[in-house]
């Protein structure tokens, strides 16, 4: 069991088409338990998106803010999240565990939307399109209110960030848990069980896409349990 000056600190990185703010609840319930957490701007997303901004840039995003914290990290990486954390987390020792939360959890070669069968294209520029009806596919168990509030946090999100392929894969040799979403609608369970299965440890929550804003003490506690984790 970590002591509080051992204890990790969480980095929470956000899924295609989010930014941090949508990790506030998630922060709020994870500092209420003593821990501390941090957040990452994926440049792929958001009104400072470029074309050239794909899954690399955000990759290397990722490995700045490691840089940056003192002691051990928790990467916890939310749906697309996933393909950049798998990229960068495997370069810094301080990483002591993955968390993939209905997340892809790529191997060497994988890309976003070739998990979905979509070939790959040498036309990467501009925005992906949406995910068509926002509120039923990731916000299901929020209220109208908080629906509303996250839908319209939400950016353009690069199409590049779907086509860049993973050149190394952080799970092979950081321990990792998958949390299984089971309601979700955005990350179907027949692929989520094909993601959980290259992890080592696989945790269950009977909750939507989106836990951060629908179930954040849930969440927390469950992470803090991941985090204290021995296995």
């Amino acid at each position: 069991m970590p002591t509080a000056e051992t204890r990790p600190t969480f980095l929470l990185v956000h899924g295609a088409w989010h930014r941090p703010t949508c990790w506030e609840p998630l922060q709020d319930a994870l500092a209420a338990e003593g821990w501390q957490s941090r957040t990452v701007a994926l440049p792929s997303g958001g009104p400072q998106s470029t074309p050239s901004a794909g899954m690399y840039a955000d990759a290397e995003e990722i490995s700045a803010q490691l840089r940056q914290i003192p002691g051990p990290v928790v990467v916890v990486g939310h749906s697309y999240g996933g393909f950049p954390v798998t990229q960068a987390a495997g370069d810094h020792p301080n990483v002591t565990r993955l968390v993939y939360l209905a997340a892809y959890v790529p191997a060497e070669g994988e890309y976003t939307r070739g998990m979905h069968g979509v070939p790959q294209t040498d036309d990467l520029e501009g925005s992906a399109p949406g995910l068509g009806d926002t509120r039923n596919v990731l916000y299901q168990d929020l209220t109208d209110e908080q629906a509303e509030r996250a839908i319209a946090q939400l950016v353009e999100q690069s199409k590049r960030s779907f086509h860049e392929p993973i050149t190394q894969a952080a799970w092979r040799t950081v321990p990792s848990t998958y949390v299984f979403c089971e309601e979700d609608r955005a990350l179907q369970p027949a692929m989520q069980e094909k993601m959980a299965a290259r992890t080592g440890h696989v945790e269950r929550i009977a909750r939507s896409h989106s836990p951060f804003l629908s179930a954040p003490a849930e969440l927390a506690s469950l992470l803090g349990r991941i985090a204290s984790s021995q296995d």
